[in-house]
């Protein structure tokens, strides 16, 4: 992985973190709408947005 990451441009580097950023955000709503699914789409979106402004569970 190392050696992967050193081939990469910068660019690359910058669009591989934005996908694992996005992708942890997806995950992250999901665990939410799995723990409350009494919230709607807004809250569950609130939830995650809050998660990772404030970099908590």
């Amino acid at each position: 992985m190392l050696s992967l990451s050193l081939q990469l441009t910068p660019a690359a580097k910058l669009r591989a973190a934005q996908r694992l950023y996005w992708s942890a955000r997806r995950l992250k709503a999901a665990a939410f709408r799995q723990q409350h699914p009494e919230w709607t789409p807004a809250q569950v979106e609130q939830a995650t947005r809050d998660a990772f402004r404030y970099a908590r569970d």
